[in-house]
């Protein structure tokens, strides 16, 4: 078994390769955590001492002159990882948003004079959620008289927070933006939005009138069907 204190290591040894990466997963899925090291000395894993580490010093994975350790893996971490020797990277399943942060990954060489710090890498891992397709209710029909009509549009289970949400009215000749406070709730245990908005409209007396809901993410939108009147 392994009896080395990672935070000392961490504390005393100058690391070589220090890099950081971007890295991308989605809620409940399975994400990547690379450590692109190139064992050009093509050194056996039997010789090697290989773990990663959150932003919080826990331990997420430990490989020990090849076999993995379980001895100083976190209690929120075991049974969720898995390591690509070719690849030299890290999967972390299931992944929940509160995973989103900084990781490490450290290598050591097991020599006759002990543990010989190798290589480091840092990457960032950000986690996504799909919003579901915005869906347009309608509270309250029109009716002859008032020319009114209540809508409430909603998205929900999703990460991180959208930029806006708006209806978009369309008629023949114009489409117009409506903008409209967007409620939003956030759940305490998976930390995904459910977010709505709603507004009444002035039917306009034109025909072919549509109004579709719109959900801004940071790099897309999400379009609802449209909603003819």
């Amino acid at each position: 078994p392994s009896c080395f204190s990672f935070p000392n290591l961490i504390s005393t040894f100058p690391f070589l390769g220090a890099a950081s990466m971007m890295s991308q997963g989605y809620f409940n899925k399975t994400g990547e955590l690379p450590c692109h090291f190139t064992n050009s000395q093509n050194i056996s894993l039997d010789e090697l001492v290989v773990f990663w580490q959150d932003q919080d010093k826990l331990v997420l994975y430990e490989l020990y002159r090849g076999k993995e350790n379980p001895q100083n893996v976190h209690p929120k971490y075991k049974g969720r990882t898995s390591f690509d020797k070719d690849n030299w990277t890290l999967k972390l399943h299931n992944i929940q948003i509160k995973d989103k942060g900084s990781y490490q990954c450290f290598i050591h060489h097991k020599g006759p004079k002990g543990l010989v710090p190798m290589y480091h890498m840092g990457s960032e891992l950000s986690v996504l959620a799909n919003f579901t397709q915005p869906e347009i209710m309608v509270t309250s029909n029109r009716t002859e008289n008032s020319g009114i009509i209540n809508l409430t549009c909603s998205s929900v289970q999703g990460y991180p927070e959208p930029k806006e949400m708006y209806f978009k009215l369309k008629t023949e000749n114009s489409t117009t933006k409506y903008d409209t406070a967007m409620k939003k709730s956030q759940n305490n245990v998976t930390e995904l939005y459910n977010v709505s908005i709603s507004l009444s409209f002035s039917v306009p007396e034109a025909s072919n009138v549509s109004i579709t809901c719109v959900l801004q993410l940071e790099s897309m939108e999400l379009h609802s069907l449209p909603y003819n009147i």
